[in-house]
């Protein structure tokens, strides 16, 4: 056989390997750029309003990430996520200036048996919700009454994933729940974990059960974080964040949702309870409780309505807080779209909860009300 001809023929036999290697894998790029401009009135103690672009969120928190797969054959995969929040206004990085804050995780998934992830990844409690909670990780969205909900992630996590007939089950452990130091939400603190001696300081587990249907669905969800050294509970009413500097503190909320959907309209309900209970006889326990009630309604296939109401109660703050919010999106292609929402807060006397959640700023003084208005622009890729 002449030399060309063997060349020719390895090239050949290369080239098909290269191709069937690449037909089982891939990565794909992706984003969410989301901006406008937000009025907030009253928004300090002096009652004084503010226009600004907001930091935080739109409609949805902007990012961008890498998701990758590789077929392993029999039913098996690799996965990997890296997902990177940042803030538009600025460029700066967000989830405390983390390169890949949202997400950063890899593992194995079987088409029979579920997945089971290791890194940083979202918690049951933010997985459980995103079936009733209408409008999601909005700027006029639960977060504003409860930060942690729109940023319930855990570093060190190991999660399972699993499906069948409808039904998921999820799990979560952490073995320290935020390694980088930076928080995970406002006012929490920081809880590195993973302390020599100390099994579950820092630690944070979740479960999670729901049933998906045609037309309905219903969903279960408990989370608990321990306490370590800075770490804190804040509620986000205008008191001082509670001290969990002690591995036997908790901090845990339980959820309990559903929805259903049929013809463009979706209507979806629930309750999420938080207790945070010390060891400290001189830190009181804290509880509070968080309802809510929302409704959307794709008018054309490109103009959607929908909006929530919320309602919270802190009994041992004496605090509490109701907050409506009405949205209206119009699809200007399939990935670009404008949109403009206005929400109403209303405090009790002693309340100082924010009806934004775009960053810090907004705080009114207790018991004030107050107004938030948004436009802006949303593109996906």
């Amino acid at each position: 056989m002449h030399a060309s001809t063997i060349r020719l023929s390895l090239c050949g036999a290369l080239c098909a390997f290269a191709t069937s290697a690449f037909a089982q894998s891939s990565v794909t790029l992706y984003g969410i750029i989301d901006t406008g401009i937000e009025y907030v009135s009253h928004a300090n103690a002096a009652g004084d309003h503010v226009f600004r672009m907001p930091a935080v969120t739109g409609e949805l928190p902007s990012r961008w990430g890498l998701r990758g797969v590789e077929d392993l054959g029999g039913g098996y995969s690799a996965v990997f996520t890296l997902e990177s929040g940042f803030n538009v206004r600025d460029g700066s990085s967000g989830q405390g200036g983390r390169l890949f804050g949202r997400q950063a995780f890899v593992g194995l998934k079987s088409a029979t048996y579920g997945t089971v992830a290791f890194g940083r990844q979202y918690t049951m409690t933010y997985l459980a919700l995103q079936g009733a909670d209408i409008i999601g990780p909005d700027i006029y969205g639960m977060g504003s009454l409860d930060a942690y909900v729109p940023n319930a992630r855990a570093d060190n996590a190991v999660t399972y994933m699993g499906s069948y007939k409808g039904f998921t089950l999820g799990a979560g452990y952490s073995f320290g729940r935020d390694s980088a130091g930076t928080g995970n939400s406002p006012g929490q603190g920081t809880c590195t974990g993973s302390v020599p001696g100390h099994a579950t300081e820092c630690r944070d587990w979740s479960v999670m059960l729901k049933y998906d249907a045609q037309y309905f669905g219903i969903a279960a969800s408990y989370e608990e974080q321990r306490g370590g050294t800075n770490a804190a509970a804040n509620f986000f009413d205008g008191v001082a964040p509670t001290p969990l500097t002690n591995a036997a503190d908790k901090d845990a909320r339980t959820h309990v949702s559903a929805y259903a959907q049929y013809a463009g309209m979706k209507l979806g309900a629930g309750w999420l309870g938080r207790r945070v209970v010390t060891d400290s006889p001189a830190v009181p326990n804290v509880r509070s409780d968080l309802f809510f009630i929302g409704a959307s309604y794709l008018v054309t296939p490109a103009f959607l309505i929908d909006g929530e109401v919320f309602r919270i109660v802190n009994s041992d703050h004496d605090t509490r807080a109701t907050m409506g919010t009405l949205r209206t999106t119009y699809l200007l292609s399939k990935r670009s779209s404008v949109y403009a929402q206005a929400a109403y807060l209303a405090n009790s006397a002693k309340a100082r909860y924010s009806v934004s959640g775009g960053g810090g700023g907004t705080t009114p003084g207790a018991g004030m009300g107050q107004t938030g208005v948004m436009v802006g622009i949303k593109h996906t890729f």
